[in-house]
């Protein structure tokens, strides 16, 4: 049966606009002309028979057509996307993002490992802030991503387990003292917040029952956990780590203890990628190696809560 649809590269230039409300961003993603992303638009409303953007002010908006028909188009090409990375070019390259934090902490010194025995294989690495860990396959240019997450992905990604996420006070040794602080300390203490919505410190002291004794507010607060580790290890307070990026700092004394109690948070890190592209081989290489490199890393020894 054969089928009559408008010209792709208009409906592309539609999708892209529709989307950014702007021809010169969607001109910048197509890398053409905002003239000829005007000239497809104008293509599609003579075929289609009406307006799809109107404009109020400064404002593009879409019109009810274009309302109608953009969430089957982006649909329609995410799904030409999936399709042609089956099968696009066998490069050798790996397309890794990962969040900044663990990045730094963890992942930097497991990838020169893995480069200098997988030479076949080259790993590129964007590090990312994300405040809450995502990533879009469809739409980003990444065959893999290690996430934090509790583990509830869609259905069509594989997903493997790094290791857990256990929360830790960490301080400069100096602050920390000869033995384990009790409540007074932590009273006295600066709390570091890592987490805009001070979320990591609040289900710590939850868990340890002390979420009436020691209170949330005051104190820095920044967006990673790299940021409160750095404030806590320069000496200006006491901030939440993570139990395995923290590992190596207080085994070389770069970072203490105080309460050496880690609650597990219930999220975890995942190393995560599409089913069915042709890098799914190399996925699985990547995460066996890396799977191998957690086995081997010896924690600080801890009560576990949770």
């Amino acid at each position: 049966m054969s089928r009559t649809l408008p010209p792709l590269y208009a409906l592309r230039a539609f999708e892209a606009a529709a989307r950014h409300l702007s021809f010169t961003r969607a001109a910048e993603e197509l890398a053409i002309t905002q003239s000829a992303v005007s000239r497809h638009i104008r293509t599609l409303e003579t075929y289609f028979g009406c307006r799809l953007f109107e404009r109020r002010g400064r404002t593009l908006q879409l019109t009810e057509p274009a309302r109608l028909i953009l969430p089957g188009l982006s649909g329609g090409f995410d799904t030409l996307e999936r399709a042609c990375t089956v099968l696009r070019t066998d490069d050798a390259t790996l397309r890794l993002k990962a969040p900044s934090t663990l990045t730094m902490r963890w992942l930097l010194a497991r990838l020169s490992r893995f480069r200098l025995l997988n030479g076949d294989l080259e790993v590129q690495l964007t590090s990312a802030w994300m405040d809450v860990d995502r990533v879009d396959f469809a739409r980003e240019p990444f065959d893999c991503a290690v996430l934090l997450s509790d583990g509830n992905f869609p259905p069509e990604w594989e997903s493997r387990l790094l290791f857990d996420e256990w929360l830790i006070p960490v301080c400069a040794p100096e602050a920390r003292g000869d033995r384990p602080w009790g409540v007074a300390q932590l009273l006295a203490a600066e709390r570091v917040h890592p987490t805009l919505d001070r979320r990591d410190w609040r289900q710590w002291l939850e868990a340890m029952g002390l979420e009436h004794q020691v209170p949330l507010k005051g104190g820095p607060v920044f967006d990673t956990l790299e940021a409160g580790m750095v404030a806590a290890a320069r000496g200006y307070g006491v901030s939440i780590g993570d139990l395995v990026m923290i590992a190596e700092d207080v085994d070389s004394g770069r970072l203490s203890l105080p309460w050496p109690s880690a609650v597990r948070s219930g999220c975890g890190y995942y190393l995560v990628w599409p089913r069915g592209t042709r890098n799914q081989p190399r996925c699985q290489r990547l995460w066996g190696f890396l799977d191998a490199e957690v086995q081997a890393m010896h924690l600080p020894e801890v009560e576990r809560v949770g």
